[in-house]
């Protein structure tokens, strides 16, 4: 899953990205209104996490832009503004979620899960695959009762091809929504990890429709069978 964190606090920017990436996430930052708005506008994101007081650009103002220009990428609101007013204006002007600083980073991170399971229309935390179960609170996978040990990009993948389980997900998509603006959409990271999860979770657990996409928890039909790779999924 993939953050937009708009903070113009140097510090509190830092421990939320590196935070957040040890959480598992693929983290982008913006230091000012202007350039996370830039931003959410551009790229492809799970979530925003967004300050209200900021140079150039507040987040009442980033908040209103992307709402009028129909973007509907779930808006967590981190900020001191504490009032009553703040929160229910927050919320009307078209926030998800509202939070007030100083906070648990851990109920930052469970607000974050939720955001995220409610954009993908999804209530509970554990997703079933066949025989894997995907627990997104523990962020653990389990087969056939046993734990499997996944890296945490891999841990990312399955979870978001479990979410969208019975859709087929585009390579740019994958790249979009699991990797952040420092890496590299050019190269076969993403062949690699897929390799390594059907190497832990079975060959047919990742099915790679040619020239469409990837996808799990829905067999290929019939008349899409020789178009099915259980190995690779590099010419997609």
């Amino acid at each position: 899953m993939r953050i937009l964190v708009v903070e113009d606090q140097p510090d509190l920017l830092s421990v939320l990205a590196q935070a957040l990436r040890e959480a598992g996430y693929a983290v982008d930052t913006a230091s000012d209104g202007k350039e996370g708005l830039f931003k959410a506008e551009t790229d492809q994101y799970d979530t925003v996490v967004l300050d209200l007081m900021m140079p150039l650009m507040d987040g009442w103002t980033v908040l209103k832009k992307l709402r009028d220009g129909g973007h509907r990428v779930p808006v967590l609101i981190l900020t001191a503004r504490d009032s009553l007013k703040d929160r229910v204006r927050g919320l009307d002007c078209g926030a998800d979620d509202y939070l007030i600083k100083p906070f648990e980073l851990a109920e930052l991170l469970a607000r974050i899960r939720a955001l995220v399971r409610r954009a993908a229309g999804k209530a509970d935390s554990v997703i079933h695959v066949g025989d894997v179960t995907v627990d997104t609170t523990a962020h653990t996978v389990i087969q056939a009762g046993q734990s499997v040990s996944l890296t945490p990009r891999e841990y990312a993948i399955v979870q978001w091809l479990a979410v969208h389980q019975g859709e087929l997900i585009t390579r740019t998509t994958l790249y979009d929504h699991l990797f952040d603006e420092e890496d590299d959409s050019l190269s076969n990271l993403l062949d690699v990890h897929i390799s390594n999860i059907r190497r832990k979770l079975g060959s047919d657990f990742i099915i790679t429709r040619r020239g469409h996409g990837y996808m799990v928890g829905q067999p290929p039909t019939a008349s899409e069978a020789e178009h099915v790779k259980p190995e690779g999924g590099g010419d997609v």
